[in-house]
């Protein structure tokens, strides 16, 4: 069920939306149909709702598209701009396609359109079995939940299986990936709630989307990267954040800053397992195949992302392009704990790289080495 918010003197009235037909009828159709028990149970019944929903949106506005639907191909009916703002009560989780379903809101909005949302994230998925089922079964239930609704999804055989029975709905995924799909499909997360165990969200456009035709959804991603000369390329690692996370390093960062050793902190991208990998360094094990590629070497300075290279000094910046970035990077030996010493051992590694390649490296291998694995040094 489609439908647009209209005004009716004081009180707020919900509109079939296929009654959004030209003409003198449009008026007198409007006022003889009405779909009060769906909107009205979701938004005028729940207090905290619909003040969330008043933070951003002009309920007396005709410019308000509301949908309960998932299916992208009625939103492709809507003239594009006719519409600032619009707000989606289906749960995103049973959205089939999820990336395209965004990027037709993107494409029917104004720039500094909303777009207002909701899903059932990890968390509260967990939550409700909980609740739900008395223990100890709604442990097992939580697991065989888990299997289903997170691994299958995104193995890559299994996954055509698994969406072929589920039409994609029931699916679960964590607030970074629906964060990040937002993002790689041109809107900014403005504000975000937790309202009767479903995370409500308000996104503006901001650009149009990036079109990602290999998202980052397996166990081994590849990533872009900088290295020598300035040149991109794909670097690969296992899976250690969820899907869609490379889309929020910049939201993350201005969120979180940095934590002592140059990482951001607090970072809700990672996933369980994923900071399991990073502290043993299993996730960067398929790097080695940048090294055989020859697009890394082995010790150097780390291969970063644009946003990263943009966080140090102009010089460094012109520096480390002349070299490859390596496996083994100069933070393993140094130790350092924020950007200013991150950078001034990577200036060290460089200064002393020029004068002796090949006995800095082995130098460095060795004291990079005894540091992981005497001292514990690990990525976070």
């Amino acid at each position: 069920m489609e439908i647009l918010f209209i005004r009716n003197d004081q009180n707020l009235i919900f509109k079939h939306k296929s009654l959004l037909i030209p003409g003198k009828r449009k008026e007198k159709q409007l006022q003889n149909r009405f779909t009060p028990n769906i909107i009205k149970g979701e938004i005028v019944k729940n207090r905290r709702l619909l003040n969330f929903i008043k933070l951003y949106f002009d309920l007396s506005s005709m410019s308000n598209y509301l949908t309960s639907k998932s299916d992208e191909i009625n939103l492709e009916k809507l003239t594009s701009g006719k519409f600032s703002s619009v707000l989606n009560l289906k749960k995103v989780n049973d959205i089939r396609y999820i990336n395209k379903f965004f990027e037709t809101v993107n494409k029917i909005l104004p720039n500094s359109g909303l777009y207002m949302g909701k899903v059932l994230t990890y968390p509260n998925r967990r939550l409700a079995i909980f609740k739900k089922y008395p223990s100890p079964f709604n442990k097992l239930i939580y697991f065989l939940d888990y299997i289903i609704s997170r691994v299958l999804p995104k193995l890559p055989i299994v996954k055509n299986i698994y969406f072929h029975l589920t039409k994609g709905k029931g699916r679960v995924m964590s607030r970074a990936e629906m964060f990040g799909r937002l993002y790689s499909c041109g809107f900014k997360v403005i504000d975000e709630t937790i309202i009767n165990n479903s995370l409500f969200f308000v996104a503006k456009k901001v650009k149009d989307p990036y079109y990602d035709k290999n998202p980052t959804y397996a166990p081994l991603i590849s990533l872009n990267r900088i290295g020598k000369n300035g040149k991109i390329f794909k670097v690969y690692k296992l899976r250690t954040m969820h899907p869609f996370s490379e889309y929020l390093q910049e939201y993350v960062y201005k969120r979180n800053e940095l934590q002592e050793g140059g990482k951001i902190k607090d970072d809700f991208r990672i996933s369980p397992e994923g900071r399991i990998l990073r502290k043993f360094w299993i996730d960067e094990i398929p790097m080695l195949i940048n090294v055989f590629k020859g697009d890394m070497k082995l010790v150097g300075v780390r291969p970063l992302s644009k946003h990263f290279y943009s966080l140090y000094d102009e010089d460094l910046q012109q520096k480390r392009i002349k070299y490859k970035p390596g496996f083994i990077p100069p933070f393993y030996v140094d130790l350092p704990k924020n950007m200013n010493e991150i950078m001034d051992s990577e200036r060290k590694y460089l200064d002393l790289f020029d004068k002796s390649p090949f006995m800095t490296d082995l130098k460095y291998f060795f004291m990079a080495f005894k540091n992981v694995l005497f001292k514990g040094a690990r990525s976070r």
